[in-house]
């Protein structure tokens, strides 16, 4: 019987187990574009708007920084998506624009 001594074991890293870890380094739903501004400094990058092509579509930025995408319903955080660490991280990919 052999044994797998030599064969390398490689573990996946989870993306939602960094979020658990750093839940209040994210900017929190309800704050406002100035807020996360103030706290996180400017985005490395804001993408373009989408819809708002009628009253009931409102408009939704999105700022990227290293480590999460910050969306906006407005000028509102509605929602915060980590990006990937490194390519073997399981979980979303980076926005493309």
């Amino acid at each position: 019987m052999a044994l797998a001594q030599d064969v390398p074991v490689r573990g996946d890293v989870l993306l939602i187990e960094r979020v658990r870890e750093e839940p209040g380094n994210l900017p929190k739903r309800g704050m406002s574009m100035a807020q996360v501004e103030a706290k996180y400094g400017a985005p490395s990058d804001r993408l373009d708007p989408r819809g708002g092509q009628k009253r009931d579509w409102p408009t939704i930025n999105r700022w990227t920084y290293p480590n999460f995408t910050v969306y906006f319903e407005r000028s509102r955080v509605i929602d915060v998506v980590m990006t990937k660490a490194d390519p073997d991280e399981i979980g979303p990919k980076p926005p493309t624009t």
